[in-house]
């Protein structure tokens, strides 16, 4: 067995507030394998992007790491200085985010930032590093790189930046990067384009991919496993294909529902009633319970760790054995 190359243990990130501290992850834990993909889904405030944030070490203030651990080959990296990290960052992970031009500075030509990038991680000179940073830009598609280096972000069309945001984040090499939805800000005609992209140089260049995305189409296309969370918690993980086709977890089972089939002869789209709770007003138990069609007495009293379900682990008391035992 290959040990993994992220291992998250038991994350916690709080909010210390006037008001009290509030958790927006809690007991947050999976592992990502050496050139595997790990899509990461649900509704908007569920936790994905701080996950995100909270692995690459880019917490907004006041956010903070209050228990569990972060491990990358095995070493700790949630607790390093900053400037350790900032090390780690670029080098060994690399990150996307979903609009380009956050990534990008409008001051340096695209050229002058891939080669900063290369020199501040390898010790390589700006010749090589600039030849370097041209292939790249032509791995990503980018016609005649050789002019087109020398150009400023804002001469590039969106999908053009986020093209150069990738070679950026492969710049040093990283065996890890965290994609924080990189085709919201897109077009859908380019998202496919830029998600294919990002599938095919990840392999070639033998890296890892957390792809954080609400998009549950991307997620088929692109990943080998995917987490679907919830009100700062995993709700069920598990392989796409058995998460897809049989999803274990009731509101796995409402975003698949709601989405749209071309030979589907419904007039309307199921929906998951409701909404995702506030940090502030989480509500005991299962967090899903007031808007699960399933729920029972248990669900509202006591939190389901993630238990096995079939071929995926689903946090939720449908799965309990001893439930299943005594029926």
């Amino acid at each position: 067995m290959t040990p993994p190359l992220l291992e998250v243990r038991h994350l916690r990130v709080e909010f210390p507030t006037r008001h009290g501290t509030l958790v927006a992850l809690d007991d947050i834990s999976f592992d990502i394998a050496p050139g595997e993909i790990l899509g990461v889904v649900g509704e908007s405030g569920a936790g994905k992007s701080l996950t995100g944030a909270a692995i690459i070490g880019l917490l907004d203030p006041p956010g903070r790491v209050a228990g569990g651990e972060i491990r990358f080959e095995g070493r700790r990296i949630d607790n390093l200085p900053y400037e350790d990290m900032r090390r780690v960052r670029g080098r060994s992970i690399g990150a996307i985010f979903q609009d380009p031009l956050t990534s990008l500075n409008p001051l340096y030509t695209i050229g002058q930032q891939l080669v900063e990038t290369m020199q501040a991680h390898l010790s390589i000179g700006a010749g090589e590093a600039r030849r370097r940073a041209v292939r790249l830009l032509e791995e990503t598609g980018i016609q005649a790189a050789e002019q087109r280096i020398d150009q400023y972000p804002h001469q590039f069309s969106g999908g053009m930046r986020q093209r150069v945001v990738i070679a950026l984040a492969l710049a040093a090499g990283p065996k890890l990067i965290v994609a924080d939805e990189p085709t919201t800000a897109l077009d859908v005609s380019i998202q496919a384009q830029i998600i294919s992209l990002l599938k095919r140089l990840c392999k070639d260049h033998g890296a890892a991919v957390m792809l954080v995305t609400h998009d549950m189409g991307v997620i088929a296309e692109t990943c080998d496993r995917v987490a679907v969370m919830y009100a700062g918690r995993i709700a069920e993980i598990g392989p796409v294909q058995d998460v897809i086709h049989a999803p274990a977890h009731p509101y796995t089972v409402g975003l698949m529902g709601s989405i749209p089939s071309m030979d589907d002869e419904r007039e309307r789209l199921l929906q998951i009633d409701g909404a995702m709770p506030r940090l502030n007003a989480i509500p005991g138990g299962c967090a899903f319970n007031p808007r699960c069609p399933k729920v029972f007495d248990r669900c509202r009293i006591e939190r389901p760790d993630l238990l096995p379900a079939g071929h995926t682990r689903a946090a939720c008391w449908l799965h309990d054995v001893r439930i299943e035992e005594a029926a």
